[in-house]
């Protein structure tokens, strides 16, 4: 039977599944309550009952003693209610309340959707999480040099592994090393989260989607994380490439589009060739989106790809579609697969 859980201060209310943990049921309400280990190890997610009772489960005692059992605290991570329960705990609302954190990681899997496109899956520590909002990004800290920038292209909810989507540059220092050196086991540090382009989930506007390259990195993350919240805004993903082969997941959209109802998917290729057999939409992927809906007034727009995109899709959507200025959010991608918004 679900058991009901409300949140001081805020009182959200959210449902307990039988044998889901507080944090758990949540997150996947849409309730970002503040973690870090997910497995009762770090203490980030401890809280108080105000009332209820609640099975305590599986921790270690560092991250929560005797006493502040006692003095009514727990950890959401691991405790289960078995009542209805009244919970004081710190919801991450803004990109202020999610502490950046510099980690190891291990290269688990690299993946080659592509000859010039590497996804690579980082597997953090054992007892480690790190928490963020679909769409960040995290700093790759090399020995030598300015760190790189990858947007995470998981949703916040999968955060077992952190997913990178990287695509070579000849001569780049970090690109050079993913696609000619580096092996699976190779261990990285980054530090992370960073960034303001992440998905708002305090609107019922519509959505358009648009990405060049590897923006499609974020979007993913954004698209998967609306998916398993349950959003039913209306979403549109536009991704842009000059060939085929640069829509390098292209069976991933268009699944999503197939499960989904609330979700389109239009790839739209610039420099289709003869054995692309492509008679899909071509040209510029925002001008696809404009002439799809030329009154954009009540939407809100992700773009993230190669600035001369989002430049011009920014110029267009508010200038020609009538998009309020504060519904159009971007990373432009720089060399070597920088977010521009990589700056405080």
């Amino acid at each position: 039977m679900p058991y009901q859980v409300t949140v001081k201060p805020s009182h959200h209310t959210f449902s307990v599944n039988t044998g889901e943990t507080v944090l758990d049921a949540a997150l996947r309400e849409g309730f970002a309550l503040s973690y870090g280990c997910r497995n009762g190890a770090c203490g980030a997610c401890k809280g108080k009952v105000l009332e209820g009772r609640l099975d305590y489960g599986d921790y270690q005692e560092h991250a929560l003693s005797d006493e502040e059992k006692a003095g009514g605290l727990a950890l959401f991570c691991c405790a289960k209610p078995v009542s209805d329960l009244m919970i004081e705990a710190k919801e991450i609302s803004a990109v202020k309340d999610i502490p950046v954190r510099t980690m190891p990681c291990r290269v688990e899997k690299i993946a080659q959707p592509a000859d010039d496109v590497r996804v690579l899956r980082l597997k953090l520590p054992a007892n480690e999480r790190l928490q963020f909002l679909a769409g960040q990004y995290i700093d790759v800290r090399l020995k030598e040099g300015k760190p790189r920038s990858f947007s995470m292209a998981n949703a916040p909810h999968d955060d077992a592994y952190l997913e990178l989507h990287i695509r070579h540059v000849i001569g780049g220092q970090f690109t050079d090393y993913v696609f000619n050196t580096m092996k699976e086991k190779d261990v990285l540090h980054f530090e992370g989260p960073h960034g303001s382009f992440f998905l708002r989930e305090d609107s019922d506007k519509p959505i358009i989607f648009l990405a060049t390259g590897t923006g499609f990195a974020p979007i993913k993350a954004m698209v998967e994380h609306a998916h398993y919240l349950g959003v039913q805004r209306r979403m549109v993903f536009y991704w842009g490439a000059r060939t085929r082969k640069d829509l390098y997941l292209e069976e991933l959209p268009r699944r999503w589009a197939q499960e989904h109802p609330e979700f389109a998917f239009i790839p739209v290729l610039s420099g289709a060739r003869p054995e692309d057999e492509w008679s899909g939409r071509t040209g510029h992927v925002h001008e696809a989106a404009l002439d799809d809906d030329p009154d954009l007034s009540a939407y809100q727009v992700y773009a993230c790809g190669a600035p001369a995109m989002v430049e011009a899709a920014h110029r267009a959507f508010t200038t020609r579609g009538g998009l309020p200025e504060d519904a159009f959010f971007s990373d432009a991608f720089l060399v070597g697969s920088a977010p521009a918004s990589a700056k405080p």
